[in-house]
């Protein structure tokens, strides 16, 4: 096992770089939350024109709605992969707030450590 030891100077560095990092993502989220608010709202006002625009052909709700999403694809497609990359942001968000936890527990014991000296 390897022996890793840690200056106050090196933590407050990491939260830093950290704290950098998470401004970063966060700026990265709030567009992307932007963009998907934006493909969602394209893609539910195309399906309801789809879908008002198959009258006159009997079929079922579930059809009619088949119809609308093959219909409108590409969007659908879009609004899936920007969802995608609104969920991987927060994931990286909720893993860079776990880091930064993890850096203040190793500098607060580091500080304990050199207090009891």
């Amino acid at each position: 096992m390897s022996d890793l030891t840690f200056t106050p100077q090196q933590i407050e560095n990491r939260l830093f770089e950290l704290s950098k990092e998470i401004d970063s993502v966060q700026n990265e989220l709030a567009d992307a939350e932007g963009a998907y608010t934006t493909k969602k709202a394209a893609f539910e006002v195309a399906m309801a024109k789809s879908r008002l625009g198959l009258t006159g052909i009997k079929m079922t709700q579930a059809e009619r709605e088949d119809r609308a999403l093959i219909a409108n694809e590409d969007a659908y497609l879009v609004l899936n992969s920007v969802e995608v990359l609104v969920k991987a942001l927060r994931q990286k968000m909720a893993n860079l707030r776990v880091q930064v936890d993890i850096a203040r527990s190793i500098g607060s014991s580091i500080k304990a450590s050199m207090e009891s000296l």
